[in-house]
């Protein structure tokens, strides 16, 4: 490790010394990253395809720090296939192919055998209380962030501000390039949406905004209030050019120790095209949609219990490209969404338990939730995207803290989703979605 940071310094030395030139003060550079090993599996019902794919890969950064207010970054993060299965060939019932497996690597082309981006490469301000920063970064907000529970995470180019004044932050900036996880470059604004499925249109028809939609940039805006000691107030705002504008308002109370409560909601409105003039090829094709949710949790000791609702409101569908993150609406659980749906409930419910096994110091973290989507019906194109029955999902994250090697990290993600309720017995209801279950074995060795 220490031959490969003296490597990778070597590379940047000129550039330090020309960065030095008339400060007295020496400069800090640092090396960090991850090497990752992923295996992910999906058995789906009775004789539909199941498949499986293990990737190892990871991340390598650079930072450097010309001085306390100046400083860069570069980050590249990398897959290889180990090619357990051909990701590309179809199940025969549906035509559909592997969903969670060839997130791993390159979802526009699943045969690629490996993938590389140079995800992260900026110059960072700060002075005072206020930061800049200006290039390729990670954005972590409810709805556009890095999402890195694959091989390749979401990243951003542009421009971005924040302020922290007391305890209250301001922060904000413009995106006109995106390079949506598991993609191998950044596209611009427009070209970003649809590169994950596309699901219906609102008139039953196979979405093809793919290509087709028009938007050079979006803006964010986050004001994050600390109204007290017991009320906080997080507001979030997208404006995607040409496409939607979507307010996220989050104002979370402090009850007393143990009980805290947060409340959502989230307003989108259609702003000029939606994407695209023709509406066969528009993305956002409804004039608005909103979401409603409430939280609870309970926190004793090392446990905390949690109880969560959202309704997805009649007459427009949560629409907001998922290439760009997870949604971290309250109801959210790993390996589903609920972008695409109006007319949905959900509730979740959720069990975090910290534990000490034996006396080695080793530290099991196990996250159980369990949860329940009440979604339109298949056949109503309007309010159900991608043709999702309803269902209840179980899952289990596991995470091994180790004393002795804190820099190995394993994960393991067992989770299951068994259909509910009426629909028509065709497969294309079960692959991928429903009666499913999914594994990932994720081995990160963090430095």
């Amino acid at each position: 490790m220490k031959c490969l940071k003296f490597l990778v310094f070597g590379f940047f030395f000129p550039f330090t010394l020309f960065a030095q030139e008339g400060d007295s003060k020496p400069s800090k550079a640092n090396l960090s990253g991850y090497w990752r090993n992923y295996f992910a599996t999906t058995v789906n019902k009775g004789d539909l395809k199941d498949y499986s794919a293990l990737a190892t890969g990871g991340k390598l950064k650079f930072e450097y720090r010309i001085n306390p207010s100046f400083e860069i970054g570069v980050a590249g993060h990398t897959s290889l296939s180990l090619g357990i299965q051909d990701l590309s060939d179809p199940d025969l019932a549906t035509g559909q192919v592997s969903r969670y497996e060839e997130g791993l690597f390159n979802v526009l082309n699943p045969r690629d055998k490996f993938v590389f981006v140079l995800g992260e490469l900026y110059a960072k301000y700060r002075f005072e209380n206020q930061e800049f920063m200006a290039g390729r970064f990670i954005i972590n907000s409810p709805l556009i962030n890095g999402q890195d529970g694959r091989m390749i995470p979401t990243f951003a180019q542009g421009l971005w501000y924040k302020l922290q004044y007391n305890k209250h932050l301001v922060q904000g900036g413009i995106i006109n390039k995106i390079a949506p996880r598991s993609t191998n470059r950044f596209f611009r604004v427009g070209e970003s949406i649809g590169t994950y499925g596309q699901g219906r249109d609102i008139y039953g028809k196979k979405g093809n905004y793919f290509g087709n939609t028009k938007s050079n940039f979006v803006a964010l805006l986050n004001t994050n209030l600390h109204v007290s000691d017991k009320l906080g107030v997080n507001i979030w705002n997208y404006y995607t050019d040409n496409v939607s504008n979507t307010v996220y308002v989050n104002p979370n109370f402090t009850i007393n120790k143990q009980w805290s409560a947060q409340v959502e909601w989230l307003h989108q409105n259609k702003v000029g095209d939606g994407g695209n003039a023709t509406d066969s090829v528009r993305y956002f094709q409804q004039k608005k949609a909103d979401v409603l949710g409430v939280k609870i949790e309970f926190a004793p000791s090392k446990t905390k219990l949690s109880l969560a609702y959202d309704y997805i409101l009649p007459g427009g569908r949560f629409v907001f490209p998922r290439e760009w993150g997870r949604e971290f609406l309250f109801s959210f659980q790993k390996r589903e969404r609920s972008e695409g749906s109006a007319n949905n409930h959900a509730l979740v419910a959720y069990v975090d338990n910290d534990f000490k096994l034996g006396s080695s110091g080793t530290g099991l973290r196990s996250i159980l939730s369990v949860g329940k989507q009440w979604k339109a019906s298949v056949s109503d194109p309007q309010s159900n995207k991608y043709a999702v029955p309803d269902y209840t999902q179980v899952n289990l994250d596991l995470f091994l803290n180790f004393k002795k090697l804190k820099n190995f990290k394993p994960e393991l993600l067992l989770s299951g989703k068994f259909a509910d309720g009426d629909f028509p017995d065709n497969p294309n209801f079960y692959m991928n979605k429903t009666d499913v279950f999914h594994l990932d074995l994720i081995l990160n060795y963090v430095f």
